[in-house]
């Protein structure tokens, strides 16, 4: 059975970046078992209820403004997998999670930026699945859940995001500084993974130190939730890498399962 993980997606430029993160993603694809498929929930896409896509080839998205131009030269043509997506649509309907499907939309950059380091050539089908900011944490966590089984038929299950995502705190001088309320934040985050404790987990807005600075809005933490929950039948966290970019842009990735 494939693990499921989380991957911080950082800025739209770190897919030309070259550092120990970005290593870490290149060597992810090339020495993990290939799946058949991916699922990737990432924080750029947000609909009112869960989405599937449905899309044959993927066009890419230029969700960002203001970055390099070679950014906007990129391409990440990926196929879809219609009967997949129809799987995924149905496991959710059967579970009760309501779902609409998506036969036009690209992969925003919180996908493909990803995928291009991991699989550089879009040779692997890729299904994009929406997050929804306004269900609890508990629900997020079954979303994904209902989706674990699959990691049995080498399907491999990404959640796109970032644990400490506040935009407005950045230092874009910082250097290696890196402010200490990002340390302790992601240092409560990895001490309830690593000990599966989803009570606290789900109350991580009002248990966490600096919650309110690591998580202003929620879109990029679902992600995680999402990858926690499928790996729900394992129950095993691993901390794979941590870092900062920018005085406190996390830039972290968790294997569960």
């Amino acid at each position: 059975m494939l693990p499921s993980y989380f991957f911080a997606h950082g800025a739209p430029s770190i897919v030309l970046e070259l550092n120990v993160y970005t290593d870490l993603l290149k060597q992810f694809g090339a020495t993990t078992p290939r799946p058949k498929a991916v699922i990737v929930f990432s924080a750029h896409w947000e609909e009112p209820q869960q989405t599937v896509s449905t899309v044959s080839r993927y066009d890419t998205i230029y969700d960002f403004s203001g970055f390099q131009d070679e950014l906007y030269r990129m391409m990440y043509p990926a196929e879809g997998h219609l009967p997949l997506s129809e799987e995924i649509r149905s496991l959710f309907e059967t579970h009760g999670i309501p779902c609409g499907v998506d036969g036009e939309r690209g992969l925003d950059h919180g996908v493909w930026a990803v995928l291009k380091m991991i699989y550089p050539d879009a040779d692997v089908p890729v299904i994009a699945l929406s997050v929804n900011r306004h269900l609890s944490n508990e629900q997020q966590y079954r979303i994904g859940q209902v989706l674990g089984a699959l990691r049995e038929r080498d399907v491999l299950i990404i959640g796109s995001g970032g644990t400490v995502h506040n935009l407005r705190k950045l230092r874009w001088q910082a250097g290696d500084a890196v402010d200490e309320w990002a340390f302790s934040f992601d240092n409560w985050l990895q001490e309830k993974l690593e000990a599966w404790d989803t009570e606290a987990l789900f109350q991580y807005r009002e248990l966490a130190p600096y919650a309110q600075e690591a998580v202003p809005t929620n879109e990029h933490f679902i992600p995680l939730l999402l990858a926690m929950g499928s790996g729900d039948a394992n129950k095993q966290a691993k901390l794979l890498h941590r870092s900062y970019q920018y005085g406190n842009l996390g830039l972290s990735c968790w294997q569960f399962g």
